[in-house]
């Protein structure tokens, strides 16, 4: 693990001082974690709402890179700049200073190639399950010819068989967010941005869901950034629980969940499960 607090300096963007260091030769927020060259690499972002000298710090010099197929998970309290790093990651709100890029190429507006999913599920009440699954596809006009075939596939995988002509009234909360979890993997993104997708559900729903997004990111190995205020929630998905603090916004630690993959529920039981919680809650001042 390794701390990162950036210092505060002479404006409201001012330059952060250097991170420490400790076990590591290289902070592991500027090197992907197998060695090789980042799919997304978030560098210097900082992002100011307002008057330069007054206004607001959501984020300041934010630095981390991810892999390909690696689940990253973003926690921290409310103000810590959390969501506003997905917004810009995602290309709908700009920095204020730094970049991020995908695959090496600056992101700068929303690509087809990252899809996002909100807390609330946001369906369409006058569509189908499956008409609001292939709103991706209507919107970019896409005719291709195995779209069919791809919302059929991931309305299997996320155990949705049978609703596909029901409408979203028809359906629970949980049941709504994996129609919504179907519309954001049917396009198959490069990048999936989640923020908070479970937070409104019960704990029961929330575990079950747990599960399945663990289940599905790792047969689809798709490259995930997920927000939550949830500690247990962040370390049963990830691969690395990126640790954020507010005044100003800021990466405190990243802390590797070395726990073995298929996911199971059964790994919260485990002492090494409640040693990663742990470890993120003393980054967070908890304990």
């Amino acid at each position: 693990m390794v701390k990162n607090q950036p210092e505060q300096r002479g404006g409201v963007l001012g330059r952060s001082a250097p991170a420490r260091r400790a076990n590591r030769r290289l902070d592991p927020a500027e090197v992907p974690r197998d060695g090789g060259t980042p799919l997304v690499a978030i560098e210097g972002v900082s992002k100011a709402f307002g008057a330069r000298e007054t206004g607001l710090v959501a984020l300041q010099d934010v630095n981390l890179s991810i892999t390909d197929g690696e689940f990253i998970s973003l926690v921290g309290p409310s103000g810590c700049g959390k969501s506003t790093l997905l917004k810009i990651v995602s290309g709908l709100l700009p920095a204020s200073r730094g970049q991020v890029t995908l695959g090496g190429e600056r992101i700068v507006s929303p690509r087809r190639d990252i899809g996002m999913m909100f807390q609330t599920a946001t369906l369409f009440p006058w569509r189908t399950v499956k008409r609001n699954i292939m709103l991706p596809f209507d919107i970019a006009r896409d005719k291709r010819t195995d779209r069919e075939a791809r919302v059929a596939e991931v309305i299997q995988l996320t155990g949705l068989d049978g609703f596909e002509n029901n409408y979203p009234r028809e359906l629970s909360g949980g049941m709504q967010q994996r129609v919504a979890l179907c519309r954001l993997l049917v396009s198959n993104p490069r990048l999936m941005l989640l923020d908070e997708p479970f937070g409104a559900l019960d704990e029961f729903t929330r575990e079950r869901l747990n599960v399945e997004l663990a289940r599905i990111s790792e047969l689809e190995r798709k490259t995930t950034i997920f927000v939550t205020h949830n500690i247990t929630e962040a370390v049963f998905l990830s691969d690395r629980v990126v640790v954020m603090g507010t005044r100003p916004g800021r990466v405190l630690d990243i802390v590797d969940i070395e726990l073995p993959r298929p996911r199971r529920a059964g790994v919260i039981a485990t002492h090494e499960y409640s040693d990663r919680v742990g470890d993120v809650r003393r980054a967070l001042g908890l304990v």
